[in-house]
């Protein structure tokens, strides 16, 4: 391989992991099974957890990749035989509902297309034939479009109906603003490997008193031990208990802790504030450059930006080429966008000016190399967008 420059990873997720993090992971360790101060500990990085989410709701930090929270969530609330809401305008929203079938449940989906939201109307529609409906999953973020779902405008439409609520957040949180308890979200599920720019491997979310009672309610017994969130309810809930269900990954809640410190040491406002910009002056210099992008304005994630694969070219191909010879590596979509569309992520640690400038620099190269026609360099036009917002 060419690789000659310092590696850059631009996807939407793993991110880069900075430094701090990293030398967290060399940390001494200790058996959390046993030590107390492991136990503060713990409830600490979950406290920080709740201030990123915006809930006082307990926070639970399960050892998995993202999915494992979505999982999690299913598998605690949908009894078999349960109609259950999936609301989808993405890949992630039909997973809802695989997941949702694979334990048992029936999901009736409201399905719009990729590129525009759903509508408070069309789950009123929903909610209106099937009345029997008491569970609802949404996503905020749709990474393989990078299209931000309005869930805030939806929730007010399930609580009148008193449903309760999965939200995948994964890929919102950290880079868009999520307010779980002001938005009346029962579970909000997050992950370590997105926009916090920890290593991939945790998984958490956050459940209301609401979902802990349906849980509790069930006819039939949660599935399974892994993903029964019962089990923290009845271990590390338990004031008379506070132990885990299973033992965790103390290296990984280590690292998770100070990509958590990082954020709230920069203040939580003010990432969110640089995540939007720099999303604004990505859009702004592939726009430019002649590139089609997929999600509209109104509902770009400010973490990942999604844009079409010019007309005849290799589009995983390219990418290779990118990473090979340039350094960078590019994302591209999965499902039925798989080879439509590349992606760059612009979250966590991505979200600074001089990596999104060295992307923007590679991309250029690249195409030039191969052929591909532009209107502009994307460079330039980066650069030039990042000094208007500051001259306005």
């Amino acid at each position: 391989m060419k690789r000659e420059h310092r590696r850059l990873v631009m996807t939407p997720g793993p991110t880069e992991v900075e430094e701090p993090v990293r030398r967290a992971l060399a940390q001494p360790m200790t058996n959390p099974d046993v030590d107390g101060d492991f136990v503060r500990f713990y409830e600490g990085l979950a406290a920080k957890l709740g201030r990123l989410m915006g809930t006082a709701h307990p926070v639970l930090i399960l050892t998995g990749e993202g999915m494992l929270g979505l999982e999690a969530a299913v598998a605690s609330l949908v009894e078999p035989g349960e109609p259950v809401l999936v609301v989808s305008n993405g890949i992630f929203g039909r997973g809802f509902g695989d997941l949702v079938a694979r334990y048992g449940g029936r999901p009736v989906m409201v399905e719009v297309p990729f590129d525009r939201p759903p509508a408070p109307e069309e789950l009123e529609a929903a909610l209106a034939a099937h009345p029997q409906i008491r569970v609802a999953t949404l996503v905020h973020c749709e990474t393989p479009t990078g299209f931000l779902n309005p869930v805030e405008e939806l929730l007010p439409v399930l609580r009148a109906h008193d449903v309760i609520t999965i939200v995948d957040g994964v890929s919102s949180l950290g880079a868009d603003p999520v307010a779980t308890d002001a938005w009346g979200v029962d579970l909000l599920l997050g992950a370590s490997q997105k926009a916090l720019s920890a290593p991939t491997g945790l998984a958490f979310l956050s459940v209301s008193d609401r979902a802990w009672e349906k849980m509790e309610r069930r006819r039939q017994p949660i599935p399974g031990f892994y993903t029964n969130l019962l089990e923290w309810k009845r271990t590390w809930l338990d004031p008379a208990d506070r132990s885990f269900p299973y033992t965790p990954a103390a290296a990984l809640l280590a690292a998770l802790d100070a990509a958590c410190d990082a954020v709230l040491a920069e203040g939580l406002e003010q990432v969110l504030a640089r995540h939007r910009r720099l999303a604004q002056a990505v859009r702004t210099a592939l726009r430019g450059a002649g590139f089609r992008l997929f999600a509209p304005d109104a509902h770009a994630a400010s973490g990942v930006t999604a844009f079409w694969v010019p007309e005849g070219v290799d589009e995983r191909g390219f990418r290779q080429r990118l990473w090979e010879e340039q350094g960078v590596l590019m994302g591209g979509s999965v499902g039925k966008m798989a080879g439509r569309l590349w992606r760059v992520g612009h979250m966590g640690a991505g979200a600074r000016e001089e990596r999104l400038f060295r992307f923007m620099v590679a991309l250029e190269a690249q195409c030039r190399a191969e052929g591909i026609g532009l209107q502009g360099s994307p460079a330039a036009l980066f650069v030039e967008a990042l000094q208007e917002e500051v001259g306005e």
